[in-house]
């Protein structure tokens, strides 16, 4: 997916998302009209992210984003996109923590003015590492940075998780734990395993992804810990930086109220996914980056907290990464990018980073 065209995320006209922003604008903000309305080059393969400027004229321009949940006709990544619950997620960041996340101005519920609801909040200029092609790639801005100057990245990102989790409340983050019997990891596990089952409904299954779930029962902590409110989509390709210092947080739709180790094993896992990916491709990555023991040392050293028992949240990371793949190679089955597969073991090999998730379930990756 790195290397290849991105596949097809929407089936909606920008130029008609466009007209139709400028008449909702005009009901918030009478005058107002959405000028320069783009699409980055960056969105996501989920939420829908357009860019633009409010023209009006009493304020000053603002720069703005807007964050739309996904479009229906288009095999949306996941089930249910709950709009309310990121803005209400990105407001309670901003009241009790340090955390720099964009301020969010509206939230729109009703999908009739777009199609979907959504959210309107403020841009934050800066530079983001690239997903496509991966910042572990050489030719971007992170990989030609010093290492003193990724260092100081690294430490900031994991300031970011650091901060988060602590300043929180955990009261106040508690409508993010799924609904069901059990504890917050417990039942943050059955919300996979039903999404697992959603993704692979009327599709061949897949047999790693149901031995790694097996695994994570052979491995579960004795000790659960604390839950928090953690970030979700916990890694540095969804944070914009101004310089090497994270000026806004970004994709907050993966939330949840779940221990520490949770977002720590998305950070750690989704780094070395690229790393792998582009080591894959005969290059060198950035092997010093972003390391699990400097990773863990670090928040270690920033909370007070020693993450535990990382084996299992990293595998747990994996297999979800590892979901969500499938379902992405299944879109592009349903639109005709890719072959079918013929059986639940060539389901296994749409799984990008397949191997990798073999040798976390052997006990052999790390």
């Amino acid at each position: 997916m790195a290397t290849a065209p991105r596949p097809r995320t929407t089936t909606r006209d920008p130029e008609d998302l466009a007209r139709r922003l400028s008449a909702w604008l005009d009901t918030r903000l009478p005058g107002a009209k959405a000028a320069g309305v783009t699409v980055p080059e960056s969105n996501g393969m989920s939420s829908e992210t357009l860019l633009f400027t409010v023209e009006h004229p009493e304020p000053p321009l603002r720069h703005c984003a807007l964050r739309l949940a996904a479009d229906p006709a288009a095999y949306t990544i996941f089930p249910v996109y709950d709009m309310p619950r990121q803005y209400r997620t990105m407001r309670l960041v901003a009241e009790h923590t340090d955390v720099p996340v964009p301020r969010v101005l509206w939230l729109e519920e009703d999908p009739g003015p777009l199609g979907a609801p959504f959210f309107v909040m403020e841009r934050v200029e800066g530079r983001v590492p690239p997903d496509v092609m991966p910042y572990t790639y050489e030719g971007n801005w992170l990989h030609a940075a010093t290492d003193a100057e990724r260092a100081h990245l690294e430490e900031a990102s994991v300031r970011v998780l650091a901060h988060l989790h602590d300043q929180v409340p955990p009261e106040a983050a508690s409508f993010l734990a799924p609904p069901g019997d059990g504890s917050p990891l417990r039942r943050h596990v059955a919300a996979q395993r039903a999404y697992y089952a959603w993704v692979v409904d009327g599709l061949p299954r897949s047999p790693l992804i149901e031995g790694a779930f097996d695994r994570l029962d052979e491995l579960w902590p004795r000790d659960e810990g604390d839950a928090v409110l953690n970030w979700g989509d916990a890694r540095i390709g969804n944070i914009v930086y101004d310089g090497f210092e994270p000026a806004a947080v970004l994709d907050w739709e993966m939330a949840a109220f779940a221990p520490r180790e949770v977002d720590l094993g998305w950070t750690v896992y989704l780094h070395r996914f690229f790393q792998d990916l582009t080591v894959s491709f005969g290059q060198r990555g950035l092997p010093d980056f972003q390391r699990r023991d400097r990773v863990e040392a670090a928040y270690a050293r920033l909370t007070g907290h020693t993450p535990r028992d990382m084996d299992f949240y990293t595998l747990y990371a994996a297999l979800r990464h590892a979901i969500v793949m499938l379902r992405v190679a299944y879109r592009q089955v349903h639109f005709g990018e890719a072959p079918p597969p013929a059986d639940a073991g060539a389901a296994d090999t749409l799984i990008l980073h397949h191997d990798s998730l073999v040798a976390m379930v052997q006990g052999t990756y790390w």
